[in-house]
């Protein structure tokens, strides 16, 4: 391998403190940090081009180098095959590659070339002039950047009438810049890891590591150093085998490639809507597709005229992980502690836990149709999941046995009365109907269903029959013909009723006046 060669920089030192401070060799050794041979022939080589302190002091890098070594390696391409540095970038990008294998593969095109050296600093200088989009290497596969444009597209809602702005969302490949874009409704997790689930199948692969801003749904605790990320959002990455690192607070230029592709999406997907009308978000989402196709597709010249996806085809697709054999399941995780009526709060909707729970602090697991409860990693309720706000949800089994013998309510009652018979059933159902209001019903019936309890089944049907003979729509006529034994007493007006007695309002019995 050629040795490296002496950096300008380090020249020009030596010669300062050779000739302008008048140092000996030993002591310009120890100061610059070369051997003495070195410091002898880079004074002896400036002796031989004829340069002096001040010429050498005036004299750019570039000009001294071309002085001291004759050709400098940028000019010595009219006389030698030039390297291309855009190819070497390119390769570069790809696992395993190193410039020590891109000079081999070089030399055997061009065996007169250039040296190693030399061939290093072709691309050096050549990445030198490019510093606004040479600031990070990015291996094949390794990281995806992820973030929403600050500008918003819309649509039309076609029920009110009332134009709706929504997130775009952005993706980018850290080697070949291939680009993802979709609406999304707002930046909530559920849409946050429904946009990357759809990214990820986009590109047909995993990459290494993905990198995101530090937003709500994908970071709890913004952090410099050690951000933590939302439980969703690690198992999101767990399932399909990547790592999230996120971008740190207030730097965009960790995630360049997607500040850039915001900047590209904004320019060749928003601009060519503004004059567009949709009315949904998937017309929207439809047109979006068609418009990131010509995107990817469009040659940059910074890379040669390559497009997006040649350099995708070609780099990062190869080197993606495989995706896995199902998709990721969205679920939101979240706390909510257990009220003292049994119940915790997800989306403003109040679920059931076991009524022992009280005041427990649980873990709650939202996906699109479910709701459930944990308890130090064990599950203690699962719901159907349901948006409505201010309402409830209850499962019979997590109340007390005194709340749930009263929020059985009247079905209850009538599951009593099927085992009493049917004159029982008859008159709860008189109850029932004969109050406006159902909770004075239920009350009344539930009533029945006490004294039948005291004065058991035989005797409640019997009193039951001689009740509705009499019309009665209320409790308290069983009652007093329970109390008073009359419920085998024979009566004209129901001596032969075989069947339950006609029930109306404005048929009151003798029972209504006493």
């Amino acid at each position: 391998m050629a040795k490296e060669r002496l950096s300008m920089r380090k020249t020009k030192e030596i010669l300062r403190l050779r000739w302008s401070q008048g140092l000996s060799v030993r002591e310009t050794s120890r100061s610059v940090g070369v051997s003495t041979g070195v410091i002898d022939k880079t004074s002896c080589r400036a002796r031989a081009a004829g340069l002096t302190w001040e010429q050498v002091e005036q004299l750019p890098e570039t000009e001294l180098e071309a002085k001291l070594y004759g050709v400098s390696p940028v000019a010595a391409g009219t006389a030698r095959a030039q390297p291309d540095p855009v190819y070497m970038h390119q390769e570069l990008m790809r696992v395993g590659v190193t410039l020590e294998l891109l000079h081999l593969e070089y030399l055997q095109e061009h065996p007169a070339g250039y040296r190693y050296t030399s061939f290093c600093e072709v691309y050096r200088l050549w990445r030198a002039r490019k510093p606004m989009w040479m600031r990070q290497s990015h291996k094949a596969g390794e990281k995806a950047f992820t973030d929403y444009s600050g500008k918003r597209p819309r649509f039309i809602d076609p029920t009110t009438g009332e134009a709706v702005e929504v997130e775009l969302f952005v993706a980018a490949l850290g080697a070949s810049s291939y680009t993802y874009v979709e609406a999304t409704r707002t930046q909530r997790i559920e849409d946050w890891l429904g946009s990357h689930n759809r990214m990820v199948e986009f590109y047909g692969g995993v990459t290494t590591i993905v990198v995101p801003d530090q937003l709500k749904s994908a970071v709890t605790t913004p952090c410099r150093y050690e951000p933590g990320i939302t439980r969703s959002y690690a198992q999101w990455a767990q399932h399909y085998g990547t790592a999230v690192v996120p971008a740190r607070p207030r730097k965009p230029k960790d995630k360049a490639k997607v500040e850039v592709a915001v900047q590209v999406a904004q320019r060749w997907v928003l601009a060519r809507l503004r004059n567009e009308t949709f009315f949904s978000l998937e017309a929207l989402n439809e047109r979006i597709a068609e418009l990131l196709e010509d995107l990817n597709a469009r040659p940059m010249r910074a890379y040669g005229g390559a497009s997006r996806r040649e350099l995708f085809e070609r780099l990062d697709k190869p080197a993606l992980r495989p995706l896995p054999e199902t998709r990721f399941e969205i679920a939101v995780w979240s706390d909510a502690t257990v009220n003292r009526d049994y119940h915790f709060e997800v989306r403003k909707h109040l679920y059931s836990a076991p009524h022992a729970l009280l005041c427990e602090r649980l873990e709650t697991r939202s996906t699109g149709t479910t709701v459930e409860g944990f308890l130090r990693g064990q599950r203690v309720c699962c719901h159907i999941r349901d948006d409505t706000p201010f309402k409830h949800t209850t499962d019979p089994a997590h109340m007390p046995p005194q709340h749930r013998h009263h929020a059985d309510g009247v079905d209850s009652v009538l599951a009593w009365a099927e085992t009493v018979g049917p004159f029982a059933i008859a008159m709860v159902n008189a109850i029932v109907s004969a109050n406006v209001i159902r909770e004075q019903g239920f009350r009344s019936a539930r009533g029945l269903q006490r004294i039948g309890e005291r004065f058991g089944a035989e005797r409640t049907e019997a009193a039951c029959k001689r009740a509705v003979g009499f019309g009665a729509r209320s409790y308290k006529p069983v009652e007093r013909i329970l109390r008073l034994g009359r419920e085998l007493t024979t009566d004209p007006r129901a001596a032969n009723n075989d069947s339950p007695g006609i029930c109306h309002e404005n048929v009151r019995g003798p029972g209504y006046y006493h």
